[in-house]
This record gives structure tokens, C-alpha cells and sequence, in this order.
């Protein structure tokens, strides 16, 4: 057992400690009080030296400050996370509660990361969308929400507009422009101007709420944030851009560490891509059987025998898909037939009884312009220590600069029985719904350390069980495009693996996505953008649904005559979101390991 006492934790906070918040919780009670202490040390540390994220949790203590993104920040977190984890992995874990060990595991994993990744993967280094990403944040998450009167938050971004000149500035300094790829470098130069819709949209239109000298602030803050934009971006043209000429790839090495340290599960590459090429064979023939079911006797309809072979299978999937890509919304319909998704959702799930829902709002929102590229629709739910404020349920709006056929190819693939099927995905019940469930556990450790393949496992569980339930009338339409997302999720994992290890084309990918998948060209197009510009994440979907399905069997098996959706779905979402074998261990009484 650790015996870190709570005087010897503040400690790790150095000369800026600050008191333990009240989040030092023991969900099982009586357990560790030095884990516990120890715990909330770091949440400080991490707070203090990420204002930006503690924004985003809920925790507004630094809400004027701003990350230090320099070398010596950087070798200052370095240097604080290594004590933290020292002590962590120093735990004795037989001496703490189940919850505590969990915890423990979760966030030595989570230290463990960034020091590799500071370390080894040093991304800070060549990838200019994590400075993008932190300083489009600084202003939305004090804006986009309510959580405080509207003057407090205002001087709050004033103080963060005043920062993120250097902010921008310490980017270039850290940046080595011949490591970053091309396709990094050319994603942040559409997204940075993103910065100035934030300012326009966000801040000037509520300026007025200051007055005198606060206001004056704000306006020569505003201006001068303004420029540095507009010299950042002159940099990333003139610069970064043409001097790009850094490697995307991860390989093999980087790629597996990466993925064991973002999964936290037993699955490796190797069988992750044996279930997902099996899952591809099994999924398409799903498809095949309910469209050749859908097309029988309707004119024009390709031949569809007991027996196809892959071209006649391809075929007969088309033409069904092909009925559903003809359904869609105007160009400037989209977030209206987003919202009717959602609403829709939210009478079946209700009317079903499906899940304990929450009580705070969930928005449609457009993808803010800082964030778009890279995903077509996300939630953005409040964080943990932020309660009942409103999830915003974004999505990207067809852009203005696209051509018409480009636009066609967009809205074919989100069409409005697809727009029904992200609005489980990312709202009911799928993301608004458990990750509000998962703020309720009473561990902020785990609630701000959430597993992305567990959140995302449950949206996409989430989709195929609201159609087997019968959602839109158990329209076979429908079913088949839940059935065409569920095969876009294993496609995922295996772009995934495939482009940063296997060295896999754009044109590979493409024929991968648009054939076997059925993804219309504009979406697979995003698609290869996203995978190059990321890893581990397009695994999160197949590899965290197939182990939610896996709990549930379990859960049938286990509970018999008592297994009933609402209480299964209520009990697996009720500890936090940790990665799904600590929810197996913890409802089932099996070893953590």
C-alpha cells in the first residue's frame, strides 16, 4: 500500500501548490486515503499546467491562463508527470479497493502515454494541429457554454487572447518544419483560420456586456490576437507548407505502442486485423441478405442468386444503398434533418424505456470552423465537474467552396436515414447519453481519464441495437445503413493499421473505402485525411464495440431471466468509462489483471 500522505502529495505541486480540491473521492469507501490523495495531487498539477483542458473538464480556476507550450514547460510537465507516475506504479495494489486499483491502472497508463509521447513520439515536434487544437479551445470552451455569467467569461478570454500570441509563437519555435508531413501542414492551414470565425462569432458579438477599461482590454486584445493569426497563418503559407516534407507513417514500433497505451486491452494489431477482415466477410453478407430482400420484383433491380459472387453481391448492395443515398437532405438542410434524427431517437428511447436519461440538454450545433476537416460530425459534452450544461451534438455543414457534385457526394452519404444513425451515435443513446451517465461516477480521476474505445465501442453498440430494437419502424432501409456504418467502423480499424504500418496508398485506402465499404467518395476522401493525421483512434470504434457486445453476452448468460435492456444498459454504464475489461471485471467479480 502506498503511503504518499496527503501533506507529501501537495507537495508534488511544487511552489504553486493550490489546496486539494474536493474531488479526492472514494467510490467504494474506505479505501486508500494516500491513492486518494495522491490522485487528486495530480488532478491540480494537470489543471495548473493545462488550464485549456481544465477549462474543458469543468474546472475553472484557471480559466484566464493559458498552456505553456514552450521547451521549458514542456520539460517541466515532463518532470512533474515522472514523480507522479513514480509513485503510481510504486502502488501496492492488493491493498486498495477494486475502484482504487482500476484508478490506478488508468492513470498510470494515461502518465506512461505522455511521457512517451513527449519522449519518444515527441509530436510537439511535427504535428502544428495539437497547437491548433489548444488554441481554438481556449476560446470555445469558455464560450460555447454558460457556466458563468457572460462579463466573468469574457475577461477570461481577454486574459487567453492576450496569451495566445505566444502561444502561436512558441508553435513555430518548437515546430521542426522538415518533420512535419505535408498533409499535417496542410490541414492546419485550412483550420487555422478557423481562429478568426472563433473571434467574430463567439467574442465580438458579446463585447458589448464590457464597458471601460475592460472593454478596451478586450478590443486590444482582440486585435492584436487577430494579427497573430494572420502572421500565423502567413507562416504556415509561406513556411510550413512548402518545407514540409516529414513522414505521416508512424510505423510498426510507434504504432503498437500507441495502440496498447490508447486501447488498455488485451487486443493486439495482428488479431484486431483478424477480426475486422472476418467481420467485413460477415457484415456484407448481413447487407446482401436484406437487400436482395428489399429489391425483389422492383424494376431495373440486378440479378441477386442465393449464391453471388462478388460481383453481384457488390452490386445488389448498391442498388439497395443506392435508395437510401437518394433520400437526402438540401444542401442547407443539414442540421435540420440532424435535429429530426435526434428527436426522433429521443421519443423511441424513451417510449422503449430503453436507459436512464439524463436531465441536461443536448444542441446540434455546426462543427466550429477551427475543428472542421478532420470529422464530420462530434459530441462535445460538458466536462465531469460542469453540471447540467448543455452537449452540443456538431456537425460539419456542407462547405461553401465545395462544387456541386462534391456536395451531392456529401449528402448522399449522409442521408437522412444516415443522419438518424448519427444521432444515435452521437446523442441517443450513444455519447450524450453515456457520457453523462459516466460524470455521475464518483471518481473524477476516471471521469476526465476516459477510454476512447469504450466511448466510442458504446456509440456504435448503441447504433446496431437501436435498429434490432426497431427504431424507424424496423425499416429494413435503415437497417441496412446501420449495417453500412457497422462495416465503416471495421474498415476503421484496419485503414488504421493498415496506412501507418503497411505503408497503404491513398488509392488503396480509397478503393477500400468506397468498394468494400460502399463510402461515398467526398466521405472517404475526409476519411484518408483523418486516418494520415491521426492513429489508434479509427480503431477505438470496432475494437470498443466488439467488446461491449462481448460484456452484454456475458451479462444474457450471467443474469438469465433477469437480463432486461434497461438494466444492463444502466449497470454497464455505471462505472465511469474505463476501458471495458475493468466494466467486465467490475460487474462480474473477475480478476482486473
Amino acid at each position: 500500500m502506498i503511503s504518499l500522505s496527503r501533506r507529501a502529495a501537495v507537495g508534488l505541486l511544487g511552489a504553486a501548490a493550490l489546496p486539494l480540491p474536493a474531488m479526492a473521492d472514494d467510490p467504494e469507501g474506505g479505501g486508500d486515503t494516500g491513492f486518494v490523495a495522491l490522485s487528486a495531487a495530480w488532478l491540480v498539477i494537470a489543471a495548473q499546467f493545462s488550464p485549456v483542458w481544465a477549462t474543458q473538464i469543468g474546472d475553472h480556476r484557471f480559466d484566464a491562463d493559458l498552456d505553456d507550450m514552450s521547451e521549458i514547460g514542456r520539460v517541466r510537465l515532463t518532470q512533474i508527470r515522472r514523480k507522479v507516475v513514480t509513485e503510481v506504479i510504486g502502488t501496492q495494489t492488493a491493498g486498495l479497493t477494486r475502484a482504487h486499483r482500476i484508478d490506478a491502472a488508468i492513470l498510470s497508463n494515461h502518465l506512461r502515454h505522455e511521457l512517451w509521447s513527449a519522449e519518444v513520439l515527441r509530436n510537439w515536434s511535427w504535428d502544428p494541429l495539437i497547437y491548433n487544437e489548444r488554441a481554438g479551445s481556449a476560446l470555445y470552451s469558455l464560450m460555447a457554454r454558460d457556466f458563468a455569467p457572460l462579463p466573468a467569461r469574457l475577461a477570461s478570454a481577454t486574459a487567453r487572447m492576450e496569451k495566445l500570441p505566444g502561444l502561436l509563437a512558441q508553435a513555430r519555435a518548437s515546430l521542426v518544419v522538415e518533420r512535419v508531413p505535408a498533409i499535417h501542414a496542410e490541414t492546419v492551414a485550412r483550420q487555422n483560420k478557423g481562429m478568426l470565425s472563433l473571434i467574430s462569432e463567439l467574442i465580438t458579438p458579446h463585447a458589448g456586456a464590457l464597458t471601460g477599461a475592460a472593454r478596451t482590454r478586450l478590443d486590444a486584445a482582440t486585435a492584436a490576437l487577430i494579427a497573430a493569426v494572420n502572421q500565423h497563418q502567413a507562416w504556415i503559407e509561406k513556411t510550413l507548407v512548402p518545407g514540409a516534407k516529414g513522414e505521416f507513417r508512424l510505423g510498426a514500433d510507434l504504432y503498437d505502442t500507441k495502440l496498447a497505451f490508447a486501447l488498455q486491452s488485451s487486443l493486439g494489431r495482428a488479431e484486431i486485423r483478424g477480426r475486422a477482415e472476418a467481420a467485413v466477410i460477415t457484415t456484407r453478407k448481413e447487407m446482401y441478405a436484406l437487400a436482395k430482400a428489399m429489391l425483389a420484383g422492383r424494376p431495373g433491380a440486378p440479378a441477386a442468386p442465393d449464391a453471388p459472387d462478388p460481383g453481384q453481391q457488390q452490386a445488389v448492395i448498391k442498388a439497395a444503398l443506392d435508395l437510401a443515398a437518394a433520400d437526402h437532405p438540401a444542401r442547407g438542410e443539414v442540421v435540420e434533418a440532424a435535429e429530426t434524427g435526434l428527436a426522433d431517437a429521443t421519443a423511441f428511447v424513451r417510449r422503449k424505456d430503453l436507459i436512464t436519461l439524463p436531465t441536461s440538454p443536448v444542441q446540434v450545433i455546426l462543427v466550429p470552423e477551427f475543428q472542421r476537416g478532420v470529422a464530420v460530425a462530434y459530441c462535445d459534452a460538458p466536462g465531469p465537474m460542469d453540471k447540467g450544461l448543455t452537449t452540443f451534438y456538431a456537425i460539419s455543414p456542407v462547405p461553401d467552396d465545395w462544387t456541386a457534385q462534391r456536395a451531392e457526394s456529401f449528402l448522399r452519404e449522409y442521408n437522412r436515414r444516415a443522419l438518424h444513425d448519427v444521432a444515435t451515435h452521437e446523442a441517443m443513446p450513444g455519447h450524450y447519453v453515456q457520457l453523462a451517465h459516466a460524470n455521475a461516477y464518483p471518481s473524477m480521476t476516471r471521469s476526465v481519464l476516459s477510454s476512447g474505445s469504450f466511448v466510442e465501442g458504446w456509440a456504435v453498440y448503441a447504433e446496431s441495437m437501436m435498429a434490432q430494437e426497431g427504431f424507424l419502424g424496423g425499416d429494413p432501409l435503415y437497417k441496412l445503413v446501420v449495417l453500412k456504418t457497422k462495416l465503416r467502423s471495421i474498415v476503421n480499424a484496419i485503414l488504421d493499421q493498415a496506412i501507418h504500418v503497411d505503408g497503404m496508398t491513398r488509392e488503396a485506402a480509397m478503393t477500400l473505402m468506397t468498394e468494400t465499404a460502399f463510402q461515398e467518395e467526398s466521405e472517404a476522401a475526409g476519411k484518408w485525411i483523418r486516418a494520415c493525421v491521426s492513429s489508434a483512434q479509427l480503431s477505438f470504434y470496432f475494437v470498443g464495440s466488439e467488446e461491449h457486445w462481448d460484456i452484454r453476452r456475458k451479462a444474457e448468460r450471467t443474469w438469465g431471466k433477469d437480463f432486461a435492456l434497461k438494466r444492463y444498459h444502466d449497470t454497464v454504464l455505471s462505472f465511469g468509462s474505463p476501458p471495458a475489461r475493468f466494466v467486465r471485471a467490475s460487474m462480474f467479480d473477475e480478476p482486473i489483471g
